[in-house]
C-alpha cells in the first residue's frame, strides 16, 4: 500500500509553475525545429508532471470539500462532482 504524501499550497503551485515553465521549453522546441522524439519525451514527462499535480489537487478536495459536504450530510453533488472527474480521467 503507497503512503500517502500530501503537498503544501506552494509545492503544488511549485508544480504546476514547473510545468508551465516545461511547456514554454517545448514550444520553443518545436518552433526551433527540434528532433520530434525529443519533443516527444518532453511532453511526456510534462504530462506527467500535471498527473501528479492534478492527483495531489483531487486529494486535497476529497479531504477537505468532499468531507466537509459528508460532515455536513450534503454529499451528492460532491458525489457527482467525483463522478463527472472520473469519467474525464477514464477510470
Amino acid at each position: 500500500m503507497k503512503k500517502e504524501h500530501k503537498l503544501s499550497q506552494e509545492q503544488i503551485k511549485q508544480l504546476l509553475k514547473t510545468a508551465r515553465g516545461q511547456l514554454e521549453a517545448i514550444i520553443t522546441m518545436y518552433e526551433n525545429d527540434r528532433y520530434c522524439v525529443d519533443i516527444t519525451k518532453q511532453i511526456l514527462a510534462l504530462q506527467a508532471l500535471l498527473k501528479k499535480a492534478n492527483n495531489f489537487i483531487l486529494h486535497d478536495h476529497i479531504h477537505g470539500c468532499v468531507k466537509d459536504a459528508m460532515d455536513a450530510h450534503q454529499t451528492e453533488e460532491k458525489l457527482k462532482e467525483l463522478a463527472d472527474i472520473m469519467a474525464l480521467l477514464q477510470l
